[in-house]
């Protein structure tokens, strides 16, 4: 007797191979950068799995290879991908080391907001609104490799809306980038933060 497999058994083995591809990913991006840091693959991990949206805020924002590559491409695929960072930041050299991120990340579809109400000393990421992740650990190589600092994730629908409004209440005291404005940003600019983002792995 021949067994047909029905949707429900083709989803299930979908699912399995979808998640065993993207954990081999992340385990060969996460070897590639020569990392050992269990938060950086945890946060790549959820951002490749995120379905709708991926919220994120962060003080300091330099991401590596591997962190700048599943944003763009999550945003590529139609996920919602929102990223709220200082407006104001402590630190000059910082600020022009994470605006150079900044093109591709625009041209890729990703949402940055400027918050404007202070200097903002938030870090949390928001996943589809049902997993997210809260901690000392920055968007930068620093907190994956070198600082002691810890994140946790947390499966929870509740608290994870929780957060998720409150990203979205400071967004009310944040600037959306517009790309079209941003490309036209001086060249003397664009020449400093291409500069310093040649220091970004000390930063």
């Amino acid at each position: 007797m021949t067994y047909l497999l029905n949707s429900v058994d083709w989803l299930l083995i979908w699912n399995i191979v979808y998640l065993t591809v993207l954990v081999l990913v992340c385990l060969r991006i996460i070897y590639d950068t020569g990392s050992t840091s269990k938060t950086l693959a945890y946060l790549l991990l959820a951002i490749y799995l995120a379905q709708e949206e991926v919220l994120i805020t962060t003080p300091y924002f330099i991401p590596g290879e591997g962190i700048l590559q599943a944003l763009t491409v999550a945003a590529l695929g139609g996920v919602k991908v929102k990223l709220l960072v200082p407006g104001i930041s402590d630190s000059a050299l910082v600020n022009a080391a994470t605006w150079s991120y900044y093109d591709d990340m625009l041209l890729a579809g990703v949402e940055i907001y400027l918050y404007q109400k202070g200097f903002i000393h938030s870090k949390t990421m928001v996943i589809d609104g049902a997993v997210s992740m809260v901690g000392t650990a920055n968007m930068d190589n620093r907190s994956f490799e070198l600082n002691f600092e810890e994140n946790a994730v947390i499966y929870d629908v509740t608290t994870s809306q929780q957060l998720r409004e409150m990203f979205y209440q400071d967004l009310k005291y944040s600037d959306k980038i517009n790309p079209e404005a941003w490309r036209e940003r001086s060249h003397v600019k664009q020449f400093f933060e291409k500069l310093a983002r040649l220091l970004s792995p000390l930063l």
